[in-house]
């Protein structure tokens, strides 16, 4: 299996850690799981209410800073690099920028081979998986459904709004090189 990196994209609540777990049993030898939420869960708590770092907005929206954005490339560089160094990493990402988003990830992934996957589920069922969370933003899930997508081209699509996590895997699993 050539492929180094797999980089999964798609909302709030769209089923993307269920997915990248799965792809850990799925897959043959060890992949690492790393994402968003991995790396908003190391800031400084003052970077995740401030107008420098992450904020979101009682609506779930989401806005970013400069000093976010400078620690978020120090993140996706250092992705990269581990993929280099023989690591291979599913990335749960949500590309809140969109096409931008995805080329800021090209950029660092450049030289590596990786598959694209949209993760898009209808934003009523996100909805509803985001109040069974009780860990998010209520909202969030509906602001993100289409916005993460927009521009952004891929590989391969899944839908989780009827389609199991493993299911998902599965296919994934079926198109990598």
């Amino acid at each position: 299996m050539d492929t180094q990196v797999i980089v999964l994209n798609g909302g709030s609540s769209s089923g993307k850690s269920g997915i990248a777990r799965c792809l850990q049993s799925v897959l043959p030898g060890p992949w690492l799981v790393l994402g968003t939420d991995t790396f908003v869960e190391s800031l400084p708590a003052a970077m995740r209410s401030s107008d420098g770092g992450i904020d979101v907005a009682p609506d779930g929206a989401v806005t970013v800073g400069p000093e976010f954005r400078t620690l978020e490339a120090a993140w996706i560089a250092g992705v990269a690099t581990m993929a280099r160094a023989g690591a291979r990493v599913v990335v749960d990402e949500v590309f809140l920028g969109g096409a931008y988003s995805q080329g800021r990830w090209r950029d660092a992934l450049g030289d590596l081979t990786v598959l694209w996957v949209g993760v898009r589920c209808d934003a009523a069922v996100a909805a509803g998986r985001e109040i069974a969370r009780g860990d998010r933003t209520t909202g969030m899930a509906v602001a993100q459904a289409d916005l993460v997508h927009r521009g952004v081209t891929y590989d391969l699509e899944v839908d989780t709004t009827r389609a199991e996590s493993i299911d998902c895997a599965r296919t994934i699993a079926g198109h990598l090189h």
